[in-house]
């Protein structure tokens, strides 16, 4: 099989490492095949494939969108090095407002699955990053929200000090202020 997949701390976020086929002539891999994803806890389709460039300190989120367009999304660094992370913002959850990070880079080949019913974000390490990802749901900024980087509940170790925010991003609520519709139901949003 081209893929290995290890749930986390969390276990609803899955970390999928691919394997690498490579020669003198370079490289090939798999991203996606629906069948094994779907067998390893990552049933939801993806109906929309995003692409995204930053820079060095750059951090983007917490981001989410509630329902009925909440996304689950499978990150990829294709160039760079990034510090992903997911959190837990399903009410009612055992791990509410905890999170879990993970390296993605263009050199360890490893995606990241995070589900519905969690915030997302990430800071870029190198000096650019390009990530392709694939989402399950589109885009819908009415129904955008997200909870500030540095919410001191959450305690996330970020591994960049003074990240580069947008100006939306720095002013999003702590995460006992956040527009947030998702419940913890046995495991699952």
């Amino acid at each position: 099989m081209p893929f290995q997949f290890y749930p986390l701390e969390i276990p609803e976020v899955i970390l999928v490492k691919s394997k690498i086929f490579g020669d003198a002539r370079g490289y090939f891999k798999e991203t996606y095949a629906q069948d094994a994803f779907v067998a390893n806890g990552i049933p939801l389709p993806f109906i929309q494939d995003n692409f995204s460039r930053s820079k060095q300190g750059v951090l983007r989120g917490l981001h989410y969108q509630k329902e009925p367009y909440a996304q689950g999304k499978l990150l990829t660094a294709v160039q760079g090095e990034i510090f992903d992370v997911a959190v837990d913002i399903r009410k009612g959850s055992p791990t509410f407002g905890k999170w879990v990070g993970e390296l993605l880079s263009e050199n360890n080949h490893h995606l990241l699955y995070v589900p519905p019913g969690f915030a997302h974000g990430f800071c870029v390490l190198s000096e650019f990053a390009t990530l392709a990802y694939k989402v399950t749901a589109p885009y819908q900024p009415d129904y955008e929200y997200g909870v500030i980087w540095n919410d001191p509940a959450i305690n996330i170790d970020w591994p960049i000090a003074k990240p580069t925010l947008s100006g939306r991003d720095v002013q999003l609520p702590l995460l006992a202020y956040a527009n947030n519709d998702f419940s913890y139901e046995d495991g699952s949003k």
